[in-house]
């Protein structure tokens, strides 16, 4: 498992969020975001610059505006040039945001245009803006790494395939997408950690669609079987290792107590599927599907033998 270091374009933050340069002559081709946390410089404003953390993206609504107002344009932009000077330890600002289409100050403008710290306006409230840019950032920088394995969809729940090279993975893949499922990734599955209980699987840019069969080459499952066949990314439900079968090692046969499988932090319910000849994977991977969400919605079959058999056996007791 290999653990990526990622980052957002401001570029690509502007694209996303329609934002206005105010500053053109300053280049954001280059700038890059490497923080989720956004900031509301009021404290900074005000001169207070303890803590203060200048490598976020910097967010002025309609409260700083006015308290800059009246203070004056000498102390506001004595202020934000601090801002965007950075601070000891920081960088400085990939940006400051003015919402609410706030007219922006030429000297400070021109403050931003010295320390080459791009004003960008947005038409959002503040409140709606830093809720979007939250979002975005959270799932663009979310950590992430990569695995060797196939992601399916299956009934809705995103399967993770995995196990050696050559044990078949793949060839599931392929009786699944026959069997109406969708493919989200073939050979490489992209992971990122959204949150403490999500992980979102995607598949590199450049083997999206594609899966590789022995014997065959390489085949576009979208250009195969059509869109409905394929999917972009799938948070992760459930993990499956298929290995060789080995008659002196002792597999699970009821399923009371569950595995687990740790990424990025997050633990996933893994099962170890032994493979023999004849037996059908792909029908293995749907039942295991379908009775992982049944756990969900409150039913455990395991649960419910064991309580049936617990249950006769003391029944029995009783008659004796």
């Amino acid at each position: 498992m290999k653990q990526e270091s990622h980052y957002v374009l401001l570029k690509d933050l502007i694209a996303k969020m329609n934002l206005e340069n105010c500053t053109p002559e300053v280049s954001v081709d280059s700038i890059k975001i490497t923080q989720t946390g956004i900031n509301r410089p009021a404290l900074q404003l005000a001169g207070y610059f303890d803590y203060f953390d200048s490598g976020r993206v910097q967010i002025i609504g309609h409260v700083e505006h006015t308290y800059m107002q009246q203070k004056g344009m000498d102390h506001s932009v004595a202020m934000i040039k601090r801002i965007m000077a950075g601070s000891e330890g920081s960088p400085k600002p990939p940006c400051i945001v003015f919402c609410r289409t706030i007219t922006v100050e030429d000297e400070i403008i021109r403050a931003a245009s010295e320390y080459q710290v791009p004003i960008l306006r947005s038409q959002q409230a503040t409140s709606d803006f830093m809720a979007d840019v939250i979002r975005f950032l959270n799932v663009e920088l979310a950590p992430r790494c990569s695995v060797h394995g196939v992601l399916v969809d299956i009934y809705g729940e995103g399967i993770l395939i995995m196990g050696e090279s050559g044990i078949g993975k793949s060839e599931v893949a392929l009786e699944l997408i026959h069997r109406g499922h969708r493919l989200v990734s073939d050979d490489v599955v992209e992971i990122k950690r959204v949150s403490d209980t999500s992980l979102i699987g995607t598949a590199p840019d450049i083997t999206r669609h594609f899966i590789e069969l022995r014997g065959i080459g390489i085949i576009n499952a979208k250009a195969l079987f059509g869109v409905e066949s394929v999917k972009n990314e799938q948070e992760i439900d459930l993990v499956i290792k298929l290995e060789e079968y080995n008659k002196e090692q002792e597999y699970d046969r009821l399923g009371l107590e569950e595995q687990s499988i740790e990424f990025l932090g997050n633990k996933v319910v893994c099962h170890s599927v032994p493979i023999r000849p004849g037996r059908n994977t792909a029908v293995i991977c749907e039942s295991a599907a379908v009775n992982h969400r049944q756990k969900k919605m409150g039913y455990n079959a395991a649960l419910e033998l064991y309580n049936r058999v617990t249950s006769n056996m003391a029944g029995n007791s009783d008659n004796d």
